[in-house]
């Protein structure tokens, strides 16, 4: 039966969700140099609209279809067929297309994370083609694991609202990215790649984590108690994690702005998996020990020669990881009567089933991505020319500058 209340709290949240993919685009785009601004927002936005449609086409059906031996959805829902104002099995008390329209903005965005690992060097109609083929062969089949009734939801995997299915899989793709485009021309002999709008950097943050009481929040499907709960979690290890960063950039140096926000970002990413099954002060746990560890992921990463440009699998793909651990550490039925206690909560084998989570999303989202990857590279090339990454990829790739006149 229709809940006026919940849905009206689920198209609040699908609203929010939907603004996080223009927040990432001001975030990224703030943090690489003007010359590639464009190109690296229009790389976040295009995913609105082309990720957008293959979601209502297929996407949907393929993960939230009738289960197929644990790997793929049918075609029940195929083009939106038997999606309508009536409630649907997974959100009961909401229209079958608000619960539909509302994960579409989980794909959008899981696949715009990935493209600040490539910025500043790769040709937009391969990262088109790459998108299209990297939501439908890794996004879509990782979903229905693990939210469409696939092979990990039986073996117990929990995941709120996307700490494998959105942060692992974006996080591993990017590193799979980074690897086979090579360093940015400069990047090893000292050419200056740092935030050109930092301002910039800061807004696209601060409406990523208004978005994310929407992600987190609205994972809940219900406007009830367990929504309040997931709201607070999630503000506080975004808190936490913002906190931390500074710290360390304190301890190390000085505390940046570009710092700080990011921070937060690692906290939110981090509680992703967990906010709907752990008590709210765990967040502040969860979100600090998620921004050290990605802190120190990228001072690690720093002293490699892979150019990952900004930081996509420090962030997501290790606060992630993280983040779906401990979920099986301090989830509590207590929270949520429809997940599960975790290993201190007397319940060693969720965290055993998180682990084995993580390891199966970890090779299959980097093998995959790697194939798809070196697929576009042989045929179509990957990477732009010399002459137009030196001119930027707002002018060789769109023909446009972000700042001036003539």
């Amino acid at each position: 039966m229709i809940n006026q209340a919940d849905t009206a709290w689920m198209m609040v949240s699908t609203a929010l969700v939907m603004l996080m993919t223009p927040g990432l685009a001001l975030f990224y785009g703030g943090m690489v140099r003007s010359k590639n601004v464009l190109s690296t927002i229009m790389m976040s936005f295009v995913c609105l609209g082309v990720i957008g449609i293959l979601w209502a086409l297929y996407g949907y059906s393929l993960v939230f279809g009738t289960d197929i031996g644990g790997i793929i959805g049918g075609l029940d829902y195929i083009g939106l067929r038997n999606v309508g104002q009536t409630p649907g099995p997974y959100a009961p008390t909401v229209p079958h297309l608000a619960f539909m329209v509302f994960q579409m903005m989980f794909a959008v965005i899981t696949v715009a994370l990935i493209t600040g690992a490539v910025v500043e060097r790769v040709k937009f109609t391969a990262i088109l083609v790459f998108a299209i083929l990297w939501f439908s062969l890794v996004y879509v089949p990782v979903a229905h694991w693990v939210w469409g009734g696939g092979w990990l939801a039986k073996l117990g995997t929990l995941d709120f609202a996307g700490g494998i299915v959105v942060h692992i899989t974006a996080g591993v793709a990017a590193f799979a990215m980074a690897f086979l485009l090579g360093p940015r021309k400069g990047y090893h002999d000292g050419a200056p790649m740092s935030a050109h709008n930092v301002p910039l950097v800061v807004i696209g943050a601060g409406l990523l984590w208004f978005g994310w009481f929407g992600f987190n929040a609205g994972s809940a499907l219900t406007s009830g108690g367990l929504a309040v709960s997931t709201f607070v979690t999630t503000n506080l290890a975004g808190a936490a994690g913002a906190t931390a960063w500074m710290i360390l950039g304190w301890y190390y140096s000085r505390p940046t702005v570009s710092g700080i926000v990011t921070g937060g970002v690692v906290g939110l990413a981090a509680v992703t998996p967990a906010s709907g099954f752990v008590s709210p002060l765990m967040g502040i746990l969860i979100g600090a020990v998620g921004a050290v560890i990605a802190y120190y992921s990228m001072r690690i990463k720093s002293k490699t020669r892979i150019d990952e440009s900004l930081d996509v699998f420090a962030c997501h793909g290790m606060g992630g990881t993280w983040g779906v651990l401990a979920t099986g550490l301090f989830a509590t039925l207590a929270v949520n009567s429809q997940g599960a206690d975790g290993l201190f909560y007397g319940n060693a084998k969720q965290f055993l089933i998180q682990l084995a989570a993580v390891v199966a999303i970890w090779i299959f989202a980097f093998g995959m991505t790697w194939i798809l990857g070196k697929l576009i590279d042989l045929t179509m090339g990957l990477r732009v020319s010399e002459t137009e990454e030196s001119v930027g990829l707002d002018i060789s790739q769109h023909g446009e500058k972000a700042y001036g006149g003539e």
